[in-house]
């Protein structure tokens, strides 16, 4: 695969006190750099915001970064009315929208909800219908689609979007069929940890050693090229969960996600794993730089403080 230009992601600023603080965030983010701003989809465990929504209004507080939802539960939402709502967003935005999309994999969110969860290969098939129905409707005109899990009659899918043929797609996962699938309909793939239960562990931290990635890699470049979607292949992106900085103005402030203590244990993964960003700016430059050349990967979500990780993003943006 060739290697890419970096793009960072910043996730979207917790909605906690101030509107106008966080109104102000928004622009701060762009100012900074950042390619993207991204918001996930749940709503259990205190979870505020609606991701359509805060990507709406974000949409006017900003005019250059895109806005990207990492990633939308394809169980929560009908394609048809998706589709509508993101083709808005990326009218009243200007062409800014990706549109990342999932199975779902929260088991625990879908028991609250009263919803039935599905093995996966029935949540990945419905998902990928999901995908061919979004995109026929970004088409020209009236569109129709049988399937197992949706049936669309003549629509014709409006507002027509500013970017053509239709925005990008992203889809993420961390297990093989999920990743093929993604190979096969979307435009950049995500590559995680497998994730089973509620909270990810030692397993998860364990799909993050670097020869695991390297196999989901192959996995995805060999789906692209069965697939024949040409040369080059998908824009990859991926997370790292545990990010310090340490010669950053704020150093002080470690970026770590929820399940950092069990990446922290698993000596592999803490050894050579592009979950794991620590060191000086300079180290961090050469890191990433490294991990595109093994990996691929160039469009990067370095966690949720900013501030720290602005350095590097100043640094490789549009590299």
């Amino acid at each position: 695969m060739n290697s890419r230009p970096f793009r960072f992601i910043a996730p979207m600023p917790k909605l906690e006190g101030s509107v106008k603080i966080w109104r102000d965030s928004i622009r701060r983010i762009e100012d900074l750099g950042f390619s993207a701003l991204s918001v996930s989809d749940h709503f259990t465990a205190g979870w505020v915001m609606d991701p359509l929504t805060v990507l709406t209004a974000a949409a006017e507080q900003t005019t250059s970064i895109r806005l990207l939802t990492l990633v939308l539960s394809n169980d929560y939402r009908h394609p048809v009315l998706l589709h509508k709502t993101l083709a808005t967003l990326d009218v009243l935005s200007g062409g800014r929208v990706e549109i990342g999309l999932g199975a779902g994999w929260m088991e625990s969110e879908y028991d609250a909800a009263g919803m039935r969860f599905d093995p996966a290969p029935v949540r990945l098939a419905r998902l990928e219908e999901s995908v061919a129905v979004i995109d026929g409707l970004f088409g020209p005109g009236p569109f129709s689609f049988g399937g197992r899990h949706y049936t669309i009659k003549s629509l014709d899918g409006l507002p027509k979007p500013v970017q053509r043929p239709r925005p990008p797609v992203m889809i993420g996962g961390g297990g093989r069929m999920a990743l093929e699938l993604a190979a096969r309909v979307a435009d950049i793939v995500g590559v995680h940890a497998r994730l089973r239960g509620s909270r990810p562990g030692a397993e998860a931290a364990a799909d993050l050693r670097a020869e695991r990635l390297a196999e989901k890699v192959e996995w995805i470049r060999s789906a692209w090229q069965t697939a024949g979607r040409g040369e080059g292949g998908p824009e990859l992106q991926f997370t790292a969960y545990l990010v310090d900085v340490t010669n950053s103005s704020h150093a002080a402030r470690r970026s770590v996600s929820s399940f950092a203590a069990s990446l922290a244990a698993d000596e592999a993964v803490m050894a050579e794993s592009p979950a794991v960003l620590t060191g000086s700016v300079e180290g961090c430059v050469e890191r990433l730089l490294e991990v595109r050349e093994r990996f691929g990967f160039s469009y990067f979500n370095l966690g949720a403080d900013v501030d720290m990780v602005a350095p590097i993003v100043a640094r490789l943006a549009g590299r």
